[in-house]
């Protein structure tokens, strides 16, 4: 393997650990106002992510300097047609983590409220953008041929990047109310479970819609048709997927969230 497909594997090795780590803690902060009925829930949900939220985003940091290290002109293209959504993502992250920290800091209501509000955009948005993110970059962004991006965050918000954003949104909920279901007791480890299964098809339609309009509105299927065995990632996806549902069948919740791991792994390295 030349050292220019190492490099490849690991950029992308580095994103799927990121997204497979921090995709529940997306998860369970959307969830957050939802699942949670008191504030007993609300912290107890809180503290099935606590101990490995921040160790999470380390991944991103290792994600983002594989890309300057290894593909500085992509690093430099990619980091300016997609500066707006980045920087909102950085923010987002930035609210989560400061709310986090904040939320048990006093006992009023209204208080804990205002920082609830502030972990689930913290969380939903970085889901949505980065999805948004990575289906444009799938799709192929428009440059010109000195490299330079001429459009805006609207132009990113085209059908297939909010599919994108709906698609990794679908993943995280279901991977963020399973590990929830693996964490938790009672009351609220039975709504997680019941989320998750009706979240499933949703996350089922949203996937199978996202890889038609792939093969629409992208060339990746020009390299799956010239190399076969590429295949096998599509399959292997796909079969993960539907162990999702297999294992909550069979009332096996980890299985469940490990084949939800592995969907989200293998979904990145499908583009």
């Amino acid at each position: 393997m030349e050292l220019q497909n190492t490099w490849f594997f690991l950029w992308g090795l580095l994103w799927a650990i990121f997204f497979m780590t921090d995709g529940f803690d997306f998860g369970i902060g959307t969830l957050l106002p939802f699942l949670g009925r008191k504030d007993e829930e609300r912290r107890t949900m809180l503290n099935a992510m606590g101990p490995f939220w921040d160790g999470n985003e380390v991944w991103l940091i290792a994600a983002g300097g594989v890309t300057f290290a290894a593909f500085p002109k992509v690093y430099a293209v990619m980091f300016s047609s997609l500066y707006s959504a980045l920087m909102l993502i950085l923010f987002a992250l930035i609210l989560r983590g400061v709310a986090i920290e904040f939320r048990s800091k006093l006992d009023g209501k209204g208080w804990r409220q205002i920082w609830d509000t502030c972990i689930f955009l913290g969380s939903v948005a970085p889901a949505v953008l980065f999805g948004v993110a990575f289906a444009n970059i799938f799709k192929g962004i428009p440059i010109d041929e000195a490299g330079l991006y001429h459009g805006t965050l609207f132009t990113l918000l085209n059908g297939y990047g909010v599919l994108g954003g709906l698609l990794f949104l679908s993943l995280f909920l279901v991977h963020g109310a399973l590990w929830l279901g693996i964490r938790t007791e009672g009351d609220l480890q039975e709504r997680s479970v019941k989320f998750a299964n009706v979240m499933w098809f949703v996350l089922l339609v949203v996937a199978v819609l996202f890889l038609l309009a792939t093969y629409k509105e992208t060339k990746l299927y020009d390299n799956y048709f010239r190399y076969p065995v590429l295949f096998l990632v599509v399959i292997l996806d796909v079969a993960a997927l539907l162990g999702i549902k297999y294992f909550l069948k069979k009332e096996c919740l980890f299985c469940a969230w490990g084949s939800s791991a592995l969907t989200i792994v293998l979904c990145v390295f499908f583009g």
